[in-house]
């Protein structure tokens, strides 16, 4: 069973996860300038027909690309093991489960945002975010629901 946020714990990881996602997306354009460099080496060897190539300087690009995919899935596992879902690492989105009247929902935070200010149902995504108002607030019940 996953874990279930309260608005408050949820909250309290904001510092931890903004850390590791900035992180992420970080490594993530890391991973694609060597992705990118690679393949315009490749590009270089098929138009010329073949070429002496860098050895050091292929293996370097290969080496960047492999460690910093490496460092982006820990990246993005240690924000999994708190228990949150990242769900576009492009745009920062990250979910916190809870329940909602007793259905599951998410806790909904994009990077940037100074606090958890939104919610959403499973199946709704980011464009049916929805304010936490006082009525999610009274009928929010994170992990006390069993």
């Amino acid at each position: 069973m996953p874990r279930r946020f309260t608005l408050a714990e949820a909250q309290s990881l904001i510092p931890d996860v903004d850390r590791l996602l900035r992180e992420a997306v970080a490594l993530k354009t890391e991973y694609q300038a060597a992705e990118q460099a690679i393949h315009s080496l490749h590009e270089r060897i098929m138009m010329m027909g073949g070429m002496v190539v860098d050895r050091d300087q292929a293996l370097d690009g290969k080496s960047r690309r492999d460690n910093s995919a490496s460092r982006l899935r820990d990246a993005i596992e240690q924000i999994q093991e708190l228990g949150c879902v990242v769900k576009d690492l492009d745009t920062g989105l990250v979910d916190f489960p809870t329940l909602f009247r007793g259905a599951e929902v998410y806790l909904c935070w994009k990077l940037g945002e100074p606090a958890i200010a939104f919610w959403h149902g499973v199946e709704e995504g980011f464009r049916g975010r929805k304010a936490i108002d006082q009525d999610f607030r009274d009928h929010h019940q994170g992990d006390r629901a069993q």
